[in-house]
């Protein structure tokens, strides 16, 4: 049996060493699970990723991405799970993560890399924080939707409520739920 290793993606643009609701929210979840767990937590805004280009239709194939990307697309593959951190900024996912995945359009056309192949199957999940829940249905439809596409198990949304600093500390709902989310075995 392959031992579960969680990538965490944080995708909130707060300024580094500021805990927002979501991280919070996360933590909470990641903290129930197992010690053979193996976690890593990589936040998207400090990586330098470059614009995404859009050539598909052109050149059609891209290189293998180098710096931070190749950091990301590494530790994207290394992973078993991978786990969305993301709180709902205007009805959608942080620009971090937008450019995450606009990636993932390029390593789909990485030649020999089998980007889509090698994330087949892998759970994904996606823990997120708004003022309401209904604000947060675009984004979590998102993501699903960006699992089924890459063949990859859509292991459910978590949501807490956010708002001010502090807020999801005081939803009994949620951080019962945290405590579940991430314990079962594939996100």
């Amino acid at each position: 049996m392959t031992s579960r290793h969680l990538l965490f993606l944080l995708a909130s643009t707060r300024l580094p060493g500021v805990l927002g609701n979501t991280e919070a929210l996360a933590r909470h979840a990641a903290a129930a699970l197992p010690a053979d767990v193996t976690q890593t937590w990589l936040h998207l805004r400090g990586l330098q990723l470059p614009a995404f280009e859009d050539h598909r239709h052109g050149r059609g194939d891209y290189p293998m991405p180098e710096g931070d990307g190749r950091q990301l697309l590494d530790a994207t593959l290394a992973a078993t799970e991978l786990v969305f951190v993301a709180p709902i900024y205007w009805y959608s996912l942080p620009s971090p993560l937008k450019l995450y995945l606009d990636h993932w359009s390029a390593w789909l056309r990485v030649p020999g890399l089998d980007f889509k192949a090698r994330m087949a199957g892998k759970p994904l999940a996606l823990i997120t924080t708004s003022g309401d829940r209904p604000k947060a249905q675009p984004a979590i439809d998102s993501v699903r939707l960006c699992a089924e596409f890459m063949g990859m198990r859509w292991a459910g949304a978590l949501w807490g409520k956010g708002g001010a600093p502090g807020a999801v500390a005081q939803d009994m709902q949620a951080l019962d739920a945290a405590a579940r989310f991430l314990v079962g075995g594939g996100a």
